[in-house]
């Protein structure tokens, strides 16, 4: 084969360190904007970025220049840098340690983008610990609650 073709739809889930609510007001959207700009200069094309008060959503497409690893690594480190520029209040700011990726099938990529879209409606019913053992269920992904939340 002459060319690498490659169409990986990613979606990312982490939250805040001890889900600290600290993504809310005017810096919650600026924050959605800077981590979709990391993912496009990694060339992972951002689709859309959301989440509620103590986590964040990113849906992207996967380059094929990058890990998965690293793409992670590189948009919690310098959103977490990013943030602790933004006032006092962020000086303290990380992220959890761990996260959720999952591939997301390119028929279902409009849902995705519903459900994230949606996230301050979704998290009036359900909190972010409900929503992220729903996913690790519906992806069948065996896990240690000891060891899931930081």
């Amino acid at each position: 084969m002459g060319q690498s073709l490659v169409q990986n739809y990613l979606h990312t889930i982490f939250s805040t360190k001890h889900r600290q609510p600290l993504i809310k007001g005017a810096i919650e959207q600026e924050l959605h904007a800077y981590l979709g700009g990391i993912c496009n200069r990694l060339e992972c094309q951002s689709i859309i970025v959301g989440g509620y008060v103590d986590h964040v959503h990113i849906l992207c497409k996967l380059s094929k220049k990058i890990a998965l690893v690293k793409l992670i690594e590189e948009v919690k480190s310098h959103s977490s840098k990013w943030m602790k520029t933004k006032g006092g209040e962020f000086s303290d700011f990380y992220w959890q340690d761990g996260y959720g990726a999952f591939s997301v099938n390119p028929s279902q990529v409009d849902a995705v983008v519903d459900y994230i879209a949606n996230q301050h409606e979704h998290h009036q019913r359900k909190t972010f610990q409900d929503e992220y053992r729903a996913f690790l269920k519906k992806y069948r992904v065996e896990y240690d609650e000891r060891f899931l939340w930081d």
